[in-house]
């Protein structure tokens, strides 16, 4: 059975970042939030003040970041924000046209984040290991 995770997150993506990161993996995964956090804001910020450069940054950012944990919903979603950005710099173009994706932005990322955050917790890799054994096999009474 999937969950709605699955939609936002390639989880093979993250195991792998898991298992080269190691040890450090929660802590790179703290700089996603907090980076995240700073680059959501800014494009919000950016789009506000209806600057089409300030937005090509953080959305950078927040694009690379998200698909070393296999966030790519996310990614793609700050990519095309980036480019769009972009092309509004070398037009000398307002970014409005882009409102309704940043207005996705903000969910997408605090969705992605939990569901990221959910995985990388240890309590998830106990419940994985408690539940391997079927209904079947019971090991009540066992050392």
């Amino acid at each position: 059975m999937t969950s709605p995770a699955d939609d936002i997150v390639n989880w093979a993506t993250f195991g792998e970042t898991r298992s080269v990161l190691g040890e450090a993996f929660v802590r790179v995964l703290g700089y996603f939030r907090e980076d995240g956090i700073k680059s959501v804001a800014t494009i919000e910020q950016a789009m506000r003040e209806r600057d089409s450069a300030k937005l090509v940054l953080p959305a950078h950012t927040l694009k690379g970041e998200s698909w070393q944990f296999g966030a790519e919903r996310l990614a793609a979603l700050a990519e095309e924000i980036e480019v769009a950005a972009r092309h509004y710099v070398e037009l000398r173009q307002g970014p409005e046209e882009l409102v309704e994706k940043v207005v996705q932005l903000r969910p997408l990322f605090e969705a992605t984040l939990t569901a990221l955050e959910n995985e990388a917790s240890p309590l998830v890799e106990r419940r994985a290991q408690f539940g391997a054994r079927t209904m079947g096999q019971s090991q009540f009474g066992r050392l």
